[in-house]
């Protein structure tokens, strides 16, 4: 019996997962999703390589998380699979300050995760869900966590810090940045293609539903946009991104809304769909002639080549950009504006390798060189998975 690795990613509102051999290689064996969680949600399923996708009816209404895994769990099942899963393996959204690699999920462990669940509202408790229904369904198959702030921790101590007294600071009140596994995975793509130089100084863009960059220096983060939480840096598809706490001052004290209210309105209601008053979604927004949903798409990119700037002036230079995630991978219209925005660093995009989604889209003439590369998260997890334990 080959025996395998499950991999979880659960998302704000969709969960991911994928079965590897756990060889040298990590054959993928099976890749599945279940989206729109809180609405329709529908179920992917591909075999292998995922040339041939399989779509099941859930014949249900929003379901939550921990549903949405018995639903995986059962699949799996249903194939013949389960049995072979000897460890699972969760990206985690936050692991704080103490957690720098992955780590078994024993009891102190979790007590840790749950501590910090408040600093990823939206992300930490599902995380944490999963992990007790797979626990509840497999308690003798040990369970992994690794995280996506661990991959900026090699950040210098002034990208990390706020302008805040030094007992709050100490406390944890920092920036700790996330996608850490998405840009891991890119930069361990650019390492295999360039090097140990990893492509010199490098900017990634993980566009998403989530959504945020980070600067590379020799394949490690230096800088990145998202900083205590998931709802800092780039515009999203709800999230509001950086804003002037002055504004959260203002509704708190002076349009009395209550913290939940305030919470809600900035994760929930505010960013592409906020500003459109359409959609999240950026494919719904490209496709409407609504004047407010061309703002919200100008306001992505111009917060995105703001963020660029900023990046590039943190590693003095540029010398490459790549695109990746959702919209990065997807989207020709946003990596074009966007390498517009962003020509006065030398990027220049070529329309035609841009319009079929080539590997580098950058023109022969770009001083900058530029990527749309397909992230994966799962298989990052895999990886590191391998790397600290061998075969767990």
């Amino acid at each position: 019996m080959t025996e395998t690795i499950l991999v979880v990613n659960a998302g704000s509102s969709s969960l991911k997962y994928a079965l590897f051999e756990q060889s040298e290689e990590l054959r993928p064996l099976l890749r599945g999703s279940i989206s729109s969680l809180d609405e329709k949600p529908r179920m992917t399923v591909s075999a292998g390589g995922g040339n041939r996708t399989v779509d099941i009816d859930l014949n249900d209404g929003a379901i939550n998380i921990k549903q949405a895994m018995n639903q995986v769990i059962a699949h799996l099942a249903d194939r013949d699979l389960l049995r072979k899963v000897t460890c699972v393996g969760h990206r985690i959204v936050h692991g704080g300050q103490h957690f720098k690699s992955a780590v078994l999920l024993d009891e102190p462990t979790m007590k840790q995760l749950r501590e910090l669940a408040p600093l990823a509202p939206m992300h930490q408790p599902r995380n944490i869900a999963i992990i007790d229904t797979v626990q509840a369904v497999l308690p003798s198959t040990r369970q992994f966590g690794c995280f996506d702030t661990a991959f900026h921790h090699t950040r210098p101590q002034l990208a990390k810090i706020y302008g805040l007294p030094r007992e709050l600071t100490d406390s944890g009140m920092i920036s700790y940045g996330f996608h850490g596994l998405s840009y891991s995975y890119i930069a361990s793509c650019l390492k295999a293609r360039f090097g140990a130089e990893a492509g010199g100084r490098v900017i990634v863009a993980h566009l998403g539903s989530g959504a945020s960059l980070c600067a590379l220096v020799n394949g490690a983060s230096a800088a990145t946009t998202m900083g205590f939480s998931p709802l800092d840096g780039l515009v999203m598809s709800t999230r509001s991104g950086s804003i002037d706490p002055g504004v959260i001052l203002h509704l708190l004290q002076h349009r009395k809304m209550a913290v939940e209210h305030v919470a809600h309105l900035l994760q929930s209601e505010s960013g592409l769909l906020g500003v459109s008053g359409v959609s999240g979604d950026m494919q719904a927004l490209i496709a409407s002639k609504q004047p407010s949903a061309n703002e919200a798409i100008d306001l992505f990119v111009y917060r995105i080549t703001q963020a660029i700037g900023s990046l590039a002036a943190s590693m003095s230079g540029l010398d490459m950009l790549v695109f990746c995630a959702g919209i990065g991978e997807h989207s020709p219209l946003i990596r074009a504006k966007v390498g517009e925005g962003a020509g006065w660093l030398g990027v220049e995009i070529d329309a035609q390798r841009n319009s079929r989604s080539d590997e580098t889209i950058s023109s022969v003439d770009s001083k900058v060189k530029v990527l749309a590369l397909p992230t994966d998260e799962e298989r990052a997890v895999a990886k590191e998975l391998r790397f600290a334990f061998g075969r767990p």
